[in-house]
């Protein structure tokens, strides 16, 4: 009977030492080497910054499990179902080519932690070791609110947001395919072509070909210069400083460089979203103000649209329609693209997104304001205030598409009367 016990406790001990090696095998020839690789992991598919695969890796093998016990990452009876390939494995739902580029890394990394994972947790020594202290955790330095702010698909909905929201300033020339476009790459080669046929592909060439975006400076990335004219730009002046264009372009830039500086430390560092905030629609609904009085020349004018609910019998509260540029008295007009709003969750917002955004026929408000002193030129976060507002119309609209179709309102019909809705 004792020789029974000898040999019963032999080979637990046997067996607990061949997993706790097959573990520490597994880890030093599969884990190890992606914590000591200079390359960034799969990771950095989803995060611009302040997470990698590596900030969840400790230098031995039984440490690096326990940290990840602790932090309920591991599945200790379905250790296929742990938390970490959960998150090894998650791609980019709106990035096919993100996906592809990345797929290699990513099902290297799976296959090594779930091999490693198994063997792991097989060990009941492993499974009932003492929790680690909790300085002793490998995880990012970074908190989860700054890790969530980081990733791509919340950048991306800033880009929808702001630069392919106001994407009818640059796509006659940059929209890849177009007919103007195909001109200007014979003559000026791809680069003419960083417009794509949707946000998620356009923002992705924009950061991997570096050339418009400068993270160090922000307001002298080419993606600002160009519109501004100064830097030559073949297609004229888009901006002016402090627009609405400039405004979301540069906010984009800033937003994007600060995250990828990995400038966010605290989520304190993190900008506070305003929840009102309208959704963006880029429009081919053309405005005119014709026959600007002379004091307004070249300055910028902003106009807002309100649409007229019928029935409640008054003026909507919040606008349908926006836009800015600089007035010609030597053209006799103001005249642009508008860009529509609506509510994120609304119904309209909604149906704006399922297809071309167009706005209702009916009796609609524009109010104007004038920038007469020139404030928004030297500071690009200015916004419009009372005292630039210079007057206000109803008129009836039978909206059309394309500059042809354009709503004509002659600016002599702007009254200054009290601000409203």
């Amino acid at each position: 009977m004792l020789t029974r016990w000898i040999c019963l406790g032999a080979w637990l001990v046997t067996s607990v030492a061949t997993a706790d090696d097959a573990a520490t095998k597994v880890f030093e020839q599969r884990i190890q080497p992606i914590f000591q690789s200079d390359k960034p992991s799969s990771c950095v598919q989803c995060h611009l910054a302040g997470v990698d695969l590596k900030n969840y890796i400790k230098s031995s093998s039984d440490d690096t499990f326990r940290s990840l016990r602790d932090q309920g990452l591991v599945s200790l009876d379905k250790p296929e179902q742990s938390k970490i390939l959960k998150l090894i494995n998650m791609n980019d739902t709106d990035n096919a080519g993100a996906n592809l580029l990345h797929a290699k890394t990513r099902e290297a990394e799976a296959a090594a932690f779930a091999e490693w994972l198994k063997a792991c947790c097989r060990d009941p020594r492993l499974r009932n070791a003492p929790k680690l202290a909790a300085a002793e955790l490998a995880k990012p330095a970074r908190p989860n609110e700054v890790i969530r702010y980081d990733r791509t698909d919340r950048l991306l909905e800033l880009f929808e947001q702001n630069i392919w929201g106001q994407r009818h300033r640059c796509m006659v020339c940059h929209a890849e395919g177009s007919e103007q476009n195909r001109k200007l790459v014979e003559k000026n080669g791809e680069q003419v072509s960083w417009m794509k046929k949707s946000a998620a592909e356009t923002m992705t060439y924009l950061i991997r070909s570096k050339h418009l975006i400068d993270i160090e400076n922000p307001e002298k990335s080419l993606l600002l210069l160009k519109p501004l004219k100064e830097v030559d730009h073949g297609g004229g002046k888009k901006f002016l400083k402090g627009d609405l264009g400039y405004k979301d372009f540069r906010a984009w830039i800033e937003d994007y460089a600060k995250v990828v500086c990995d400038e966010h430390t605290m989520a304190s560092d993190l900008p506070k979203s305003d929840p009102r905030q309208l959704k963006q629609f880029s429009s081919e609904i053309w405005f005119k103000l014709a026959n600007p009085p002379q004091p307004w020349d070249e300055k910028l004018l902003q106009v807002t649209l309100y649409r007229w609910d019928d029935r409640v019998k008054k003026w909507e509260d919040t606008p349908i329609a926006i836009s800015d540029r600089q007035t010609s008295f030597k053209f006799k007009a103001w005249q642009h693209t508008l860009t529509l709003l609506a509510a994120p969750a609304s119904d309209r917002a909604k149906e704006w997104q399922r297809g071309e955004p167009r706005l209702p026929n009916g009796k609609f408000l524009v109010k104007a304001h004038v920038d007469r002193s020139g404030r928004t030129l030297t500071d690009w976060q200015a916004t419009m205030r009372d005292e630039d507002f210079v007057g206000q119309a109803e008129f009836e609209a039978n909206w059309r598409r394309g500059y042809g179709g354009m709503m004509v309102v002659e600016a002599g019909k702007l009254t200054a009367q009290p601000s409203r809705p």
